[in-house]
């Protein structure tokens, strides 16, 4: 039960007070001075005090003053039957939580010490989830290549800079921008992200600008879009390079001008926002081809960071997988793991085609599956026949290892031009013949894919 603290210097009024605290089955001290009272502050763990203002030695006022500033979440409640409007107004703006008149009415007392306590624990709870969050948007690992691109992000994250992530699919692009984010200016503000590979052309304007009714036909009202509600935030714009070629001159527009018009619309609306992008494509190959805009890419690539694979960081395996243990545990509500030695080694040896998101998902499995600590045995039976390189495993295996269909897709045909290519000795005349396919869509094929060995 909560710890309450009564500072008065009535021995009545503190007696009054402990009985009907006490009654409540609240855990009751009492001081009769201010002097006493913060004595017992500095020695003693209270969630609530109740305090005179008019007392010999040290009044209430004083004793509020310096509580908060050795404890900043300790509550008051201040008690006078000698204040006034102006005495309640400055214990509040100098922290109290509340003010009473002297003599208490009983009822509202016992609302506001309930109502105290709730506040206390709230911002607790609050605390205690922020910190969750942010370490769960932590960036793990001490390797070479994180160590510089968690600097990167330090020296640039308080900047306006546009910048631009690379890297396969689940190594933490999004992550990275979250990052971004939290160390930024505009930390305070929102951070919306879009993911465009998943949004129909036909829509990504309007899901990017917005519409306005009447605009085409399912549009029955007007709708802010995401760069208007990002204004004072972060807009991540995930898997930039499936975005269509109109699309993609809005958004250099609104770059530029710092002003979008919603589709329908006609006025131009100004927009504050800090422009993060992303891609698992390789984006000078895109432009070649001329799906991609070079005067769009300039605007957006002023800070390049490019995401390792996962099999390039392996020294950072063993941090991840604790990370993502505590993390699972947390969530189930169990204890957390131990993984031995051995396990670790087996984990570090694993083909990591679907980088991080893939050893998340394997570490959830060995806690859910494991009886008791994770051992070598374990990741034998449970992670190592989902690793495609070595053993084929079963097809829900590997449809759980992708959350976007598009990612899947590509999995598959990487998977499956590569194979043909080894059947046919790198030869691509032969290769193109054999899966019916022009040559010259299998060279895009091998450039997209990065598939450069012994091409005949």
């Amino acid at each position: 039960m909560a710890k309450v603290l009564i500072i008065d210097d009535e021995k009545s009024v503190r007696n009054s007070l402990k009985d009907v605290l006490e009654y409540e089955k609240y855990t009751i001290d009492t001081a009769e001075n201010g002097v006493e009272g913060l004595e017992k502050i500095k020695n003693e763990v209270y969630d609530l005090v109740l305090c005179d203002i008019k007392m010999p030695k040290m009044d209430g006022i004083d004793l509020l003053d310096q509580s908060l500033q050795l404890y900043p979440t300790l509550k008051f409640i201040m008690i006078s039957g000698h204040g006034n409007v102006d005495t309640a107004i400055d214990c509040v703006r100098k922290g109290a939580f509340d003010y009473i008149p002297k003599p208490p009415d009983l009822n509202k007392l016992l609302i506001t010490v309930k109502n105290a306590l709730e506040n206390k624990n709230l911002k607790e709870e609050t605390t205690i989830l922020k910190n969750k969050i942010h370490r769960s948007k932590e960036i793990v690992g001490n390797s070479k290549s994180i160590q510089n691109i968690k600097d990167t992000i330090l020296r640039v994250a308080p900047t306006e800079a546009r910048i631009l992530i690379t890297g396969q699919n689940g190594t933490g692009k999004e992550l990275v921008a979250q990052w971004v984010h939290h160390n930024s200016h505009r930390a305070k503000g929102p951070f919306v992200e879009v993911n465009c590979a998943a949004i129909p052309s036909e829509l990504i304007e309007s899901e990017l600008f917005g519409h306005e009714k009447g605009s085409f036909t399912s549009a029955v009202k007007n709708r802010i879009g995401k760069f208007e509600q990002a204004n004072g935030g972060t807009l991540f714009l995930d898997e930039i390079g499936d975005m269509d070629a109109a699309a993609q001159a809005k958004v250099l527009r609104a770059l530029q001008e710092g002003k979008i018009t919603r589709v329908g619309g006609e006025k131009d609306i100004n927009v504050d926002v800090r422009v993060i992008a992303a891609t698992n494509k390789n984006l000078d190959y895109e432009i070649t081809r001329g799906s991609f805009r070079l005067d769009l890419y300039h605007r957006l690539s002023v800070i390049l960071i490019h995401l390792p694979t996962l099999n390039e960081r392996k020294e950072d395996i063993p941090m991840l997988t604790e990370r993502f243990c505590e993390q699972i545990c947390d969530e189930y509500k169990m204890p957390i793991k131990q993984i031995t030695p051995r396990a670790f080694e087996l984990l570090k040896a694993y083909d990591w085609s679907g980088n991080i998101r893939e050893l998340k998902n394997v570490i959830e499995r060995l806690i859910i599956l494991s009886p008791e600590k994770i051992t070598e045995a374990e990741v034998e039976q449970f992670a190592m026949k989902s690793n495609l390189s070595q053993n084929k495993g079963s097809l829900l295996e590997v449809f759980d290892r992708f959350d976007r269909f598009q990612e899947f897709k590509d999995f598959v045909e990487k998977e499956f031009i590569e194979f043909k290519l080894q059947k046919h000795s790198w030869n691509v005349s032969k290769t193109a013949d054999d899966i019916d396919i022009q040559r010259s869509h299998l060279y895009n094929k091998i450039e997209k894919f990065e598939l450069k060995k012994n091409i005949n």
